[in-house]
Parts: structure tokens; C-alpha cells; sequence
């Protein structure tokens, strides 16, 4: 989610909140809880419309903590926890991230769903079951979507299209980084998805495939404003980019334009988990629930541009504002692939684009 952190402010209107989100504050006595989140426009955004919105419905105070949007985050909890101290009652993360902290233990807590009736709200596989129970209840997505220039092609239907070379020689823009998705499109485009990278060979077979694919790349992009200069001086037509920017350029009248396969594009998406030995649990449940709530996801996706993790139907985003942020089908990241053999990926992901 680093591209969270320099999203400008999206262009679209603020609805109000449901009423049974706007509830009379439960309890009158001082409460608070502290909630980590990624710095910058993200955290700004979730202090000046969510954080007060949950005190004004609950009467529980938030104190905003910066937190890194990486593994590196375990880290300071780790080494927090055992010196005694606490960063954080609720920190947000990755699936990749929240997988390591289960696998690690005594970093994230267990959740008690009978006091975030709210969680029911989302798709079961956004509320994650680690070691114990439920570990996490998810906040936000986020996609990285297949995008192009309608004024130099026309609408690719599917990830195979960016094979032909008749199409798209040396004109595509591709995240360089191993996990970055092309893995992810390529295994769901013709293979069988998530299940072919959990094998040696399965991974070989979806790079061989990725590696047909480089006469048509131009840019391999590690920093997204590569990508988006890359498509504003025409250096390529097509590739792939975080939806909500691509939407937001196009806003600013720029020839991108980002579309859904009949594959789908990558979903992302991060969790609120309680830190291991908090005394705040039940202002955590009671901040988790308010989050899962239709109208609160939908308030997010409007003020901080994320994607809901609830159904459209079950929110008041009209068509224009969900498809700005949202979209299907969804292809799901190969989380356990990686980090169970992210050495062997890495290594033959590297040896592929250094080849000739």
C-alpha cells in the first residue's frame, strides 16, 4: 500500500454515515484506544474523517499511531512486546505480514467475533484465522489493475492479450518485483491460479510462461511514478497500475484508462489486529465492529480511496464511486507461496529478467 501514502484527496462527495453507525456514545467515562495505520495521506484521512466519527458514535478516543506498511513493523512489536512495552493497541496489516505474526505468536491476539457482530458484514476470507482462533478483521482493499491507453488500443479482454506481440511489442509497463502481480495474472490466466505457485514446478512453469512475454515489455517498473510518467509520455500503452490512480489520472486528463478482465486484477487488503496482552480489547472490538459497518467502508472508500470490503448492494456508493475503487472479479494473491518459498521465487523470478 505505499501508493496509500501520496494519494491526493479523490474527487467525489461525502455522504453521511448510516444512523446505526451514528449511535448515542455507549459508555459516558473516558476511553481510549490507540490504532496504528499507515503514515501520511492514509493516516491524515483516517484521523480527520474515521477516528472522530467512531469517538462521536462509541465516546472512545483514538490516539493515532504512525506504523511502517511492512514486515519491518513485526519487528518493532517483537522487540516491544518482550522489552515490556506496547506501540499500539490495534495495528493494521497485510495478509503476508499478519500470516508472519501468527506463524511468530504472542503478537497478535485472538478476537472474540461474539463482540464484532459488524465482522459478519465481510466475506469470511477477510476475517483471518490464525493460531487460536480469529486473528484479524479486515479493514480495506486495495487493486492493482490491468490498464491501457483507449486512445492507442482498444479494451484488452484478458491478460493473454498482453502476449501478442502484434498488439503490444515493447510497449508494456510491469511491476519488476517478484510478488508484485504479474505472477499472480499470469498463473490465473493459464494455469490453475494460487494452486500452481505452491509447487517448484508450478512456479518455473508461470515464469517460463512470463518470460515469452518480455519482448512486449517496456518498462519493468519498481516505483509507481515510473509507471505513471511512462504512461503520460506515451512510452507505454498498457500494463499494470493501482486502480485508484489510474482513475484519478484519467480525472486529470490523461489518456489511461483501467479495466477488469475477464481474469480479474490483484486484490489487496489489510487487517486490524489486536496486539497480544492489551487491556483494550473490548475498545478494539468495538472500533473492529464500527469499521465492518456498510456505511463506514463506504466512507472510507470515498475520503481515503480504499475498495469495501463489503458487498456494493449493502452500502449507498453509486456506481461511479464503487467502480472507482473497486471492480470483479478479484484475483487473490499467493500469500503462502511466498513466503514459504520466497527465496526459490525470488531466485528464479531474478535469473528470468536477467536472461537475455
Amino acid at each position: 500500500m505505499a501508493h496509500m501514502n501520496r494519494r491526493t484527496v479523490l474527487k467525489s462527495g461525502v455522504a453521511g454515515l448510516a444512523a446505526s453507525t451514528l449511535a448515542t456514545p455507549l459508555i459516558a467515562k473516558s476511553r481510549s484506544v490507540r490504532i496504528g495505520s499507515y503514515g501520511g495521506y492514509f493516516e491524515n484521512s483516517f484521523k480527520e474523517f474515521v477516528y472522530p466519527e467512531f469517538t462521536k458514535a462509541t465516546g472512545i478516543t483514538v490516539e493515532s499511531v504512525t506504523q511502517p506498511n511492512s514486515s519491518d513493523w513485526l519487528v518493532t512489536m517483537q522487540q516491544a512486546l518482550v522489552a515490556g512495552g506496547m506501540p499500539t493497541d490495534i495495528s493494521l496489516y497485510a495478509r503476508d505480514t499478519m500470516i508472519k505474526a501468527s506463524r511468530i505468536g504472542d503478537i497478535i491476539a485472538p478476537l472474540d467475533l461474539t463482540k464484532i457482530k459488524g465482522a459478519s458484514n465481510l466475506d469470511s476470507y477477510f476475517v483471518f484465522e490464525g493460531k487460536g482462533g480469529p486473528q484479524g478483521v479486515g479493514a480495506m482493499s486495495w487493486f492493482s489493475a490491468m490498464v491501457y491507453n483507449p486512445n492507442e488500443v482498444k479494451t484488452p479482454a484478458s491478460w493473454a492479450d498482453f502476449w501478442d506481440t502484434n498488439l503490444f511489442e515493447a510497449s508494456l509497463g510491469l511491476g519488476r518485483v517478484y510478488n508484485a502481480g504479474l505472477l499472480d495474472f499470469t498463473a490465473a490466466t493459464f494455469f490453475d491460479g494460487e494452486e500452481t505457485l505452491m509447487s517448484d514446478e508450478g512456479v518455473m512453469a508461470v515464469i517460463e510462461k512470463i518470460a515469452e512475454l518480455k519482448p512486449n515489455v517496456a518498462l519493468w517498473w519498481t516505483a509507481e511514478s515510473q509507471m505513471e510518467q511512462s504512461m503520460k509520455n506515451g512510452d507505454v500503452v498498457a500494463g499494470q497500475y493501482y486502480l485508484d490512480v489510474a482513475n484519478l489520472m484519467a480525472l486529470d486528463g490523461h489518456s489511461i484508462k483501467p479495466t477488469f478482465p475477464k481474469e480479474g486484477n490483484l486484490q489487496d487488503y489489510g487487517s486490524w489486529c489486536l496486539t497480544a496482552g492489551s487491556d483494550k480489547a473490548d475498545e478494539a472490538a468495538e472500533f473492529m465492529n464500527f469499521s465492518s459497518d456498510p456505511a463506514v467502508q463506504a466512507l472510507m472508500s470515498r475520503k481515503i480511496g480504499t475498495a469495501p470490503l463489503v458487498d456494493k448492494s449493502k452500502t449507498d456508493l453509486t456506481d461511479d464511486e464503487f467502480n472507482f475503487v473497486s471492480g470483479a472479479p478479484a484475483i487473490k494473491p499467493a500469500y503462502e507461496a511466498y513466503l514459504d518459498n520466497e527465496t526459490f521465487i525470488k531466485e528464479s523470478w531474478d535469473k528470468m529478467l536477467a536472461g537475455a
